[in-house]
């Protein structure tokens, strides 16, 4: 049975920095491409950054050169860094495939102050 299970968030000041991991179960995860979706209140779930099955890393325009992810497949975890976070961070955070095939987990919330 797949679980995903995100961790990590919390309540930052606006330029702090959180680390977000994602555990990874019942599925193949070495060869998965894995990413960071983001949903804020009322908006879309977005994909705000994806690392595929060979390292390469993709980021959306609003979290580049901010978040890096990054995997560890001996542990089935992907991870987050999160540096000089904005107010516009704030959402719950959930990992999933690249496509989002997998059943969603609860997400961790994030929550920037100004």
């Amino acid at each position: 049975q797949v679980h995903l299970a995100e961790s990590g968030g919390g309540l930052v000041q606006a330029g702090g920095s959180l680390r977000l991991s994602c555990a990874a179960s019942g599925i193949s995860f070495s060869y998965n491409h894995m990413g960071w979706y983001r949903q804020a209140p009322g908006k879309q779930r977005e994909l705000a950054a994806v690392i595929f099955s060979n390292g390469i890393q993709s980021y959306a325009d609003s979290v580049k050169d901010r978040f890096t992810i990054s995997r560890d497949n001996a542990k089935n975890t992907i991870y987050l860094q999160m540096n000089r976070l904005k107010p516009e961070d704030t959402a719950v955070y959930y990992c999933n495939t690249r496509t989002g095939t997998l059943q969603w987990g609860q997400g961790t919330q994030v929550t920037v102050s100004s």
